[in-house]
């Protein structure tokens, strides 16, 4: 096959260009923004100042238009839901707290009113929402139980004579916990309780609950505690609630998915208390999108700061008596540029998930909505895990300068290392998009009689021996071809990738298909299989997405180029899976070596462009000025 050749020096906007995708008039918008307000960087800061520096800056947030991008028209918004998610993850470039405290007021909080409630909460509340004239909170996670929502233990019980909910905490373990907003500034809370009504509980329902009266003191029957520092993200004052029966109006009830009439009567638009939880929770995925988009800019910042560092710093002479700069190594090469190479990859990624999520309508089928939920869950998982990643691997890069405050990674890294575990554990979240890959097995579970229990293993054995698939044909055909290039075929790449991901979700059908005998026995045991689907499942969609992003790119340059870096994303992913490649007959040993010998010519291929990559991110300067930096 014929390679292009990259250009000898690529121009970074037309990068900018590609990566700036659908909403490139907003994202310049905002930086043009961020450009104009000064900075002050928090690792100096107590607490107290930072917290109040991070109100500083939502308060000069809230007189922009961003805030109002994700509402309805009709309230002052925009009715722009991509243009909201891009707009907050475009602050994961600088203080974090403020892009966390932003989500939860615009994104959690208002989301939640806009989404779960009616006409009469967004007429009384989403104006003042957008304006910052109601400081709210969202009240979901407990002491007791976080990823378990639907067992929540806080109760929200109708009194029909009072008309009113009595929201009560019954036990410690349903306090509520790590609430952004709480401990200082909140005045309202989304407050996710069991409702209760004729005695009989309908699950989990959102319900307004003022927390704080107009001078700050707790509302009556509230109890606020601070969380007080933490790890990172210190400007965002999460707290503690607990209410001791107190009383709200029946209105208080976030009704568009449940009611309750004056008497008591509960009415819902969806029948099942188990589907009505989860189509709630579902209309909320766009803060987990935004967790992940803001994730990967902090990548970006991380691998900006590293990569300039990398061009400046000097170790060790060559014989010629020349001092080598680290970026020439290729040790330093592999610890950054196939980070770098990802990054880009979930760019894409993210870029298309975030338009899904636009244009998803409102009468969307459920596995329409099941399919958008699984995509963002799996992309928030990867955007963290790689952010927690490639930030110490920055770190490392800038050896003790990059653990100084000052020069910013040692604040990328406390402040992104929640991210794995906030707006959805990241392993509970690959546990979900695998259930959802799973939905196509549901005939072999409904029915596992001795009859249909060998069926299936027999059409699993016929399948495996007659009936390989499409992908496995192209994989098989390529691999055993002489043809020396095949590592840089993008269809081999994305048909390995389609390959592995079947071969690991059949594996996993097959051991589950006993779930009747055991269900939680069974599942536990092939735990680790299951995440391996979730994972080598959007392992796929990622490259997928950056083919078509590449084959799409109008700037032939720019087109070489990102040809390359999708081929290192590509072959630094097998090569970190090489085990089951081998395993599983996909490699040969020599293919194998091959991989690993094609990333190092990747990574000195791509050298003399890292700078240029890093520039296409189009980061505002100021968030960049590390004093390790020399200009």
């Amino acid at each position: 096959m014929d390679i292009p050749a990259v250009p000898t020096k690529v121009d970074p906007g037309a990068l900018t260009a590609v990566l700036d995708g659908r909403w490139a008039g907003l994202r310049r918008e905002v930086r043009a923004q961020m450009a104009a307000e000064d900075f002050s960087d928090p690792a100096n800061l107590d607490i107290e100042a930072h917290r109040a520096q991070v109100l500083e800056n939502l308060r000069r947030l809230a007189r922009t238009d961003q805030p109002g991008l994700g509402f309805d028209v009709a309230y002052g918004g925009g009715n722009d839901v991509g243009g909201s998610v891009t707009s907050f993850e475009m602050l994961g470039f600088g203080d974090l707290s403020l892009m966390v405290k932003a989500g939860v007021q615009w994104g959690l909080f208002g989301g939640a009113v806009q989404l779960l409630g009616t006409e009469r909460h967004h007429e009384k509340y989403l104006r003042g929402i957008m304006d910052l004239s109601t400081l709210g909170c969202f009240a979901m996670t407990e002491h007791g139980h976080g990823s378990d929502v639907q067992n929540l233990h806080t109760t929200a019980t109708y009194d029909p004579a009072a008309r009113e909910f009595v929201v009560h905490s019954p036990d410690s373990g349903a306090t509520k916990e790590y609430i952004g907003n709480a401990a200082r500034d909140g005045r309202l809370a989304v407050v996710f309780a069991q409702l209760v009504t004729g005695g009989e509980s309908r699950g989990v329902h959102a319900f307004l609950v003022p927390i704080r009266d107009a001078d700050g003191t707790p509302a009556p029957g509230v109890t606020i505690e601070d969380c007080g520092r933490k790890a990172g993200l210190n400007g965002v004052d999460n707290g503690r609630l607990t209410f001791d029966r107190v009383r709200v109006p029946r209105e208080a009830l976030l009704n568009r998915f449940g009611d309750v009439a004056e008497d008591g009567a509960y009415s819902s638009p969806i029948e099942s208390d188990g589907r009505r939880f989860f189509t709630m929770l579902g209309t909320l995925i766009r803060g987990r999108v935004s967790v992940g988009g803001s994730a990967g800019n902090a990548t970006k910042r991380a691998l900006a700061l590293a990569i300039r560092y990398g061009e400046q710093r000097r170790q060790f002479k060559r014989p010629d008596g020349d001092e080598v700069v680290i970026l020439d190594y290729l040790g330093h090469q592999r610890k950054l540029l196939p980070a770098l190479a990802k990054t880009y990859a979930l760019h894409f990624a993210q870029e298309e998930l975030v338009s899904k999520l636009h244009d998803i309508p409102s009468d969307a089928s459920e596995e329409e909505q099941r399919e958008l939920e699984a995509r963002a869950a799996g992309l928030k998982a990867f955007n963290t895990w790689h952010a927690t990643r490639t930030i110490q691997a920055a770190r490392e890069a800038c050896g003790g300068a990059g653990y100084l405050s000052e020069n910013l990674l040692a604040g990328l890294k406390a402040d992104t290392d929640v991210f794995t575990t906030f707006e959805g554990d990241n392993t509970v979240l690959l546990q979900l998009v695998a259930k959802g890959l799973l939905t196509q097995y549901k005939e072999y579970f409904e029915d596992l009689s001795p009859l249909a229990t060998a069926r299936f293993v027999a059409e699993q054995l016929v399948g495996a021996v007659l009936e390989r698939t499409a992908a496995r044909q192209v994989v098989e055909r390529l691999t055993e071809s002489d043809d020396g290039d095949v590592l840089f075929d993008r269809e081999w790449q994305q048909k390995l990738f389609e390959d592995r991901e079947e071969h690991v979700l059949e594996g996993v059908a097959n051991r589950l298909r006993k779930a009747a005998d055991d269900p939680f026995g069974v599942f536990n045991a092939a735990q680790d299989h299951v995440l391996r689907a979730g994972r080598v499942h959007v392992d796929r969609l990622v490259l997928d997405a950056f083919a078509r992003a590449v084959s799409s790119c109008e700037d032939a340059e720019a087109k070489a180029l990102l040809e390359r870096v999708c081929d290192l994303y590509a072959l630094s992913a097998i090569e970190e899976d090489r085990a089951w490649f081998l395993e599983h007959g996909r490699l040969t040993a020599s293919r194998s070596k091959a991989v690993t010998a094609a990333v190092n010519g990747l990574c000195a291929e791509l050298r003399p462009h890292a700078r240029a990559l890093v520039d296409a991110f189009a980061i505002p300067e100021q968030f960049l000025a590390a004093p390790m930096l020399l200009g």
